[in-house]
C-alpha cells in the first residue's frame, strides 16, 4: 500500500513567522516606523502650503502611495521573522528606499518626480519578490506572493511612468497606481495560469497587524503634538498657551476614540480564524488610510489654530478644522461597521454635524479657537456616549461581533 504524497514544505521555514497567539511588534520592525514619523511630517507640511484642492488631491494621492510601501511591508512582517538576518537586512533597505521616498515627497509633483516613483517601485518589487522567494513552499501564501509579485511589478512600472511626465498627466497615472492596486487586492491579484488568491488561505495573524496599525496611528497623532509643539514655542504667551492645550485637547480626543477598544480587536482579529485575511485586507489596506488621513488634516487645522487663534476662519481653515476630524470619524465608523462593534451612529451623526457647522462657521465668520473648541465638542460627545452605551450594556454581552 503506498503512502499519499508529502505535501509541499517551506524552503525556508527558519524565516517563518510562528503562530503563537499575537506576535509582539520586533525593535526593527520599530526602526522601520521611524522613517514614517518624517514622512507624516512631510505630508501634513505639504497639506499645509498648498491648502487648496489640487493640493489636497495630490495630498490624497500621496498619502495612498505612502500607505501602500508601509502596509505592504507590514504584511511581509506577519509572515516572516524580523530578527532573521535575510528578513532584517530587507527592512532595513526597504526603510533606506521610505526615507527618499519621504525627502523627494514635498516636490514630488515637480522635480523630483522620478526620485518618488523610483524609490516606490523599488521597494515595493524589491520587497516583494524578497517575500516571494522567503515563503517559498508555503501552502496557499507562496501561490498568493506569486500572483502578488506581477500585479506589484505593473504598479511600480506605472509609478515610473509618473515619474517621468508632467502634471497634470503624473497625477492621473498615480491615481491608477493605487486603484489597480486597490482592485488587484480586491480580486485577489488575478494572473492567467495562475489563478487568484482569496484571503481565507493567507494565514494571516491578525492580532499582529491590528498592533501595527494602532503604531502608525500613534505616529500621525504624535506628529500633531510635534507640530502644535514646535509652533507654540515661537510664540511663548498665554493665547498661544490656550490654543495649544485646546489643540492637545483635540489629539486626545481622536486618541481616545480609536484606542478605547484597541485590545478588543486585537482579540477579536486574533480569534477570526479564516476571516482573518479578509477582515485585515478591508480595515487595514482600506480603512486605515482613510482614518490617518483624517488626523494629518486634523494636524494642519492645529496649525492653523495656533498660527491665528482668534482670527475668523475661512473655508479653507474651516475645512481643515471641522473636515480633518469629520474624515477620521467617518473612517471608524466604518471600521466599527466591519468589526461589528457598537457606536457606529453616534459617529457618523458627528461626522454629518462637522461637515454641517463648516459653512456656518464661515458665514459667521467665527474665530478658529472657537471652530476648534466646537471640533473638540463633537468628538468628545462620542466619547461620552460611548461610555454611556456601554454602561447600558448588559455585562454578558459582547460586540456584536460577525466573528461569532
Amino acid at each position: 500500500m503506498t503512502g499519499s504524497a508529502p505535501g509541499p514544505r517551506p524552503a525556508h521555514p527558519q524565516l517563518l513567522r510562528p503562530r503563537r497567539g499575537v506576535e509582539r511588534t520586533t525593535s526593527t520592525e520599530l526602526f522601520f516606523d521611524l522613517v514614517y514619523v518624517f514622512t507624516i511630517t512631510q505630508l501634513s507640511h505639504y497639506l499645509s502650503e498648498h491648502l487648496d484642492w489640487p493640493g489636497v488631491g495630490r495630498t490624497a494621492v500621496l498619502l495612498g502611495m505612502v500607505w501602500l510601501v508601509w502596509i505592504y511591508t507590514v504584511w511581509m512582517g506577519n509572515w516572516l521573522r524580523p530578527d532573521r538576518a535575510p528578513v532584517r537586512a530587507t527592512l532595513l533597505v526597504v526603510t533606506l528606499g521610505s526615507l527618499l521616498l519621504a525627502a523627494a515627497l514635498p516636490t514630488a509633483f515637480g522635480g523630483d518626480g522620478l526620485l518618488f516613483a523610483g524609490a516606490y517601485a523599488a521597494v515595493q518589487i524589491g520587497r516583494t519578490v524578497f517575500a516571494m522567494w522567503a515563503i517559498r513552499g508555503q501552502p496557499y501564501v507562496s501561490d498568493s506572493f506569486r500572483q502578488c509579485v506581477v500585479w506589484i511589478s505593473a504598479t511600480g512600472v506605472l509609478a515610473l511612468v509618473g515619474g517621468l511626465v508632467d502634471t497634470p498627466a503624473r497625477e492621473v497615472i498615480w491615481i491608477g497606481v493605487i486603484a489597480v492596486d486597490a482592485l488587484g487586492l480586491a480580486t485577489g491579484f488575478p494572473v492567467p495560469g495562475l489563478g487568484r488568491s482569496t484571503p481565507e488561505r493567507w494565514k494571516v495573524e491578525g492580532g499582529h497587524l491590528a498592533e501595527r496599525c494602532q503604531a502608525f496611528v500613534l505616529i500621525a497623532l504624535g506628529e500633531s503634538i510635534l507640530i502644535t509643539g514646535g509652533t507654540l514655542t515661537q510664540h511663548l504667551d498665554r493665547v498661544s498657551v490656550s490654543a495649544f492645550l485646546l489643540a492637545f485637547a483635540g489629539s486626545v480626543a481622536l486618541w481616545w476614540v480609536y484606542f478605547d477598544r484597541a485590545e478588543d480587536v486585537m482579540r477579536t482579529l486574533a480569534d477570526a480564524g479564516e476571516r482573518a485575511g479578509r477582515l485585515s485586507r478591508l480595515v487595514f489596506n482600506y480603512l486605515h488610510p482613510v482614518m490617518v488621513g483624517g488626523i494629518v488634516v486634523t494636524a494642519v487645522g492645529d496649525e492653523r489654530l495656533l498660527h491665528s487663534p482668534g482670527e475668523p476662519v475661512g473655508w479653507a481653515d474651516a475645512l481643515v478644522v471641522l473636515g480633518g476630524p469629520a474624515l477620521f470619524l467617518a473612517g471608524h465608523a466604518t471600521y466599527q461597521t466591519v468589526l461589528g462593534y457598537a457606536g457606529v451612529a453616534g459617529r457618523v451623526a458627528a461626522t454629518l454635524l462637522l461637515l454641517a457647522l463648516i459653512p456656518g462657521t464661515v458665514a459667521l465668520a467665527t474665530p478658529t479657537a472657537v471652530t476648534a473648541g466646537a471640533a473638540l465638542l463633537v468628538t468628545a460627545a462620542v466619547i461620552v456616549a460611548d461610555r454611556v452605551s456601554e454602561r447600558r450594556a448588559s455585562q454578558s454581552r459582547g460586540p456584536r461581533s460577525p466573528l461569532r
